[in-house]
This record gives structure tokens, sequence and C-alpha cells, in this order.
């Protein structure tokens, strides 16, 4: 069973997302929070798997909140930030502070419901009206650098796959380029990120551009 906490100002997309999860027998609506604040207090208290915070949110901001529960001692809550606004600034603050998605509330419901199964498991994924953009910006925003010594723990086909990523390219997209099945992708995938001491594949696209692995050379 999937525990999710729902932090938003707006009790109608509050009580809208509860009714979809009702109907999801894999899920468990253990309770809501109309503030930043009220959202840190809950997730302190109440542990969710996943926390689904919007940004805008009085008191205390979705990033902000989204910061404290993820420095919370002992913290195992995943954090989703959803918001209207298309922000890059949103996307880089919720990546800093540790969320395992951004995503827009245009998504239909049943696609945030993925996601919250997504984040629950331990993977992370960003709205992907937004992912190719933020891959630019780091592409040219980004100097190259000497590579970490640390890569030599990859073999070449998992580095082939951490390019890929960082190309923003989903399992599937992977898989079907390296001619190999989605699960070969995902064990690659969770190596890689073992390996290099990354959280998920969020984290393995910043790693990439930041150490110049692509877009500086």
């Amino acid at each position: 069973m999937i525990r999710v906490l729902l932090a938003d100002d707006h009790a109608m997309f509050r009580s809208g997302m509860r009714a979809v999860l009702d109907t999801q027998a894999d899920f468990e609506c253990v309770g809501e929070a109309a503030d930043g604040r009220e959202a840190v207090a809950k997730a302190a208290e109440l542990r969710p798997d996943v926390a689904v915070l919007d940004v805008r949110m009085p008191k205390l901001d979705g990033l902000a909140a989204t910061e404290a529960i993820m420095s919370a001692p002992g913290n195992d809550t995943r954090v989703l930030v959803l918001t209207t606004y298309d922000s890059d600034e949103y996307v880089y603050r919720a990546l800093r502070a540790g969320a395992s998605g951004f995503l827009l509330k245009s998504l239909a419901p049943e696609e945030l419901v993925s996601a919250m199964r997504v984040a629950a498991r331990g993977d992370a994924l960003i709205d992907p009206t937004v992912t190719r953009r933020l891959v630019s910006t780091f592409a040219t925003s980004i100097e190259p650098v000497d590579e970490p010594a640390e890569l030599i723990r990859l073999t070449s086909r998992e580095r082939e796959v951490l390019l890929l990523v960082a190309d923003a390219s989903s399992n599937a997209e992977i898989a079907a380029r390296l001619h190999v099945g989605e699960e070969t992708v995902k064990t690659h995938v969770s190596r890689i990120l073992a390996k290099l001491g990354l959280r998920d594949r969020v984290h393995a696209v910043v790693y990439a551009y930041r150490n110049g692995l692509v877009g500086g050379r």
C-alpha cells in the first residue's frame, strides 16, 4: 500500500485527488495539508511514502517545505512537487531540495497517480514538457570539467546508458536504441546510480552535465 500526503491550499484539488486515489487499490491517502508548515508537520507525524506538494502555498511554499521534509532525520518520504507554472527556477529549486519529481498540474489524474507510483518505488521524474528544456539549459550553462574518477566503475554499456539518460531518454527509448529489454535498462540504471552514489535518474542527468560528460564537450 502506497501511503500519500496531499498538500495544496485549494481544497477542491485535494478532494479531487483523494477521490482519484480512493479508486486505486494500492493507494491510501493518509492526510491532507492546506499550507507548507502543516505539510512538514504531517509528513513528520504520518511518515507517508509520498508527499504531493503544490509549489505555491501559504506560510511556507512547497519548495521550502520539500527542503524541510527531505532534511528531517530518518526521512523516508518521497516528494512530488506540483505546479501550474512551467518555471525553470522552480525545477532547479525542487531538484536541489531533493524532490523526486516536478510535475505540472495539467497532467491527467491517471498520470499523476502513475507518477506517485514511480516516486514510491524510488525513481524520479520531471514533466516531459520540462525535461528537454532543462537538459538543454544544463548543456549551455555548465562549463566542461575533468571526468570524475568514479566513472571508471562504469562498464562501457553503463556509460552509454548514462549518456542516454542525460539526453532525457525514457527507459523505453533507451531499450529501443540499444536493442535490449526495458528490464535490462532498469538494471543498468540501478547499477549506475549505485556506483556513482546518486539517488535517482533525475540526479543522474544533473551529474552528467555538471561533470561535462555531455553538452559541454
